[in-house]
């Protein structure tokens, strides 16, 4: 069994900063990407950044210069450190990972259980 269990949302004012976390437990043979979306009520589903595991790393227009992707592979562990947020960023924020569950298998998606962020005005 796979488990992804995010933490790190909360309230912050506008122009404050958050640190997100992600971590994984189970057999895991190998991880190909770690993933942050965002999803607003109402909204579709965003892509806000990815790490693969060469270390390159992407990110959303919207987020680019302002969020920053890591990730610790001996703490199965994938962070967002969120600096000067605005509204704009209020959203729950889920975690997935594209991974290998044993050597042979298929790549298969797991997802987080979604953690809220609100930028207070």
């Amino acid at each position: 069994q796979v488990r992804l269990v995010e933490s790190g949302g909360g309230e912050v004012q506008a122009g404050g900063s958050l640190r997100l976390s992600c971590a994984a437990s189970g057999s895991i043979f190998s991880t190909d990407a770690m993933d942050w979306y965002r999803q607003a009520p109402g909204k579709q589903r965003e892509l806000v950044a990815r790490i693969y595991s060469s270390g390159r790393t992407t990110y959303a227009d919207s987020v680019k210069g302002r969020f920053t992707i890591s990730s610790d592979n001996a703490k199965k562990t994938v962070y967002l450190q969120m600096n000067r947020l605005t509204s704009q960023d209020s959203d729950v924020y889920y975690c997935k990972f594209r991974l290998l569950r044993s050597r042979g298998s298929s790549y298969q998606d797991y997802w987080g259980q979604g953690t809220p962020v609100t930028v207070s005005s």
